[in-house]
C-alpha cells in the first residue's frame, strides 16, 4: 500500500520549556519508523493561528497554555470542526476544544477561560482551577464503551499522565451535551476528561497528555490514532487531486 505523507498543524507556543513540545521530534521519528507513518509537521505559533489553519491533514493543538492567543487556538479548533479535518487536543487543547464548541456551537458568548480571564465569575467560566492539581500527576481514565478513545486503546480503562491545574466547570456540561459533543472519559471521581465529537472523522480531546507517555519510543494509541487519520487524509485528498485532474485532461 502507499503511504502518503500527511501535513499536520502543531499549534502552540513552543518551548523548550515544556515537555511534550520537547518529546514531539522523538514522537514523529517513531511513528515514522515503527508504524510507517510518514508526516510533516508544521509548528504554528498560536497568533499566527489567528490567520487561519488551513491545507492540513491534521491539526493538533499541544498543550502550552496560557496561549499568547487565545483567539488563534479557537480557529484553529473551528477549522477542524467544520472542515472534518482530523484534530487532537491535549491538556491546554482539550480545555480550548470545549471552549470553542461552547461559543460557536452552544452560542455562549460570554462563556469564559479562568485562566485567560482570571476576573470572570466562577459562574461564568467553562475552564475552571481544579481543586487538586493534576501536575506531575498520574491517574485512571475510563473510557466510555465504543468510544473513539476506547477503540484506539483497546481497553475501558487506562492510566494516563496529566500537568495540568485546570479543568472543566461541571456546571456547564450538560449544554455542550445537549449540542452533540461526547464526555467519553473520566477519573475515577467522575470528572471529565476526554470529549469527543460523534460523526466526525476523528475529534478527540484529553485532560492528559499522551505525548508524556513511555519515553517516547513507543507513541501513545491516541498519537499514533492521529497519525493514521492524518495519512488517510492525505490519501484520499491525494486521490481527489488525480481524479480532478483526470478529468481535466
Amino acid at each position: 500500500m502507499t503511504n502518503h505523507t500527511a501535513r499536520i498543524a502543531l499549534v502552540g507556543d513552543r518551548s523548550p520549556n515544556v515537555r511534550s513540545h520537547t518529546r514531539i521530534p522523538l514522537l514523529l521519528d517513531a511513528l515514522r519508523e515503527r508504524d510507517g507513518l510518514d508526516l510533516d509537521a508544521y509548528w504554528i505559533p498560536t497568533d499566527q493561528a489567528e490567520d487561519g489553519v488551513e491545507g492540513f491533514d491534521a491539526i493538533w493543538v499541544l498543550p502550552g497554555s496560557p496561549y499568547r492567543s487565545e483567539a488563534g487556538v479557537l480557529a484553529a479548533v473551528r477549522t477542524a470542526r467544520e472542515q472534518g479535518i482530523p484534530f487532537l487536543g491535549t491538556c491546554g487543547g482539550f480545555q480550548h476544544a470545549l471552549l470553542e464548541f461552547a461559543r460557536d456551537v452552544c452560542g455562549l458568548d460570554d462563556i469564559a477561560h479562568a485562566e485567560n480571564d482570571p476576573d470572570a465569575p466562577v459562574e461564568d467560566a467553562l475552564i475552571v482551577p481544579l481543586a487538586c492539581s493534576l501536575v506531575g500527576h498520574e491517574g485512571t481514565v475510563e473510557l466510555s464503551p465504543g468510544s473513539l478513545a476506547e477503540q484506539l486503546l483497546g481497553a475501558e480503562r487506562s492510566v494516563e499522565r496529566y500537568h495540568c491545574m485546570f479543568g472543566p466547570n461541571p456546571h456547564h456540561l450538560d449544554t455542550l451535551r445537549a449540542h452533540g459533543l461526547r464526555f467519553t472519559g473520566t477519573d475515577s471521581a467522575g470528572e471529565v476528561r476526554v470529549a469527543e465529537l460523534p460523526g466526525h472523522p476523528f475529534f478527540l480531546a484529553t485532560l492528559f497528555q499522551p505525548e508524556l507517555s513511555g519515553d517516547g519510543t513507543r507513541p501513545h494509541p491516541i498519537v499514533r490514532g492521529l497519525a493514521a487519520a492524518a495519512v488517510a487524509t492525505a490519501a484520499a485528498r491525494t486521490a481527489g487531486e488525480t481524479v480532478r485532474a483526470a478529468s481535466k485532461g
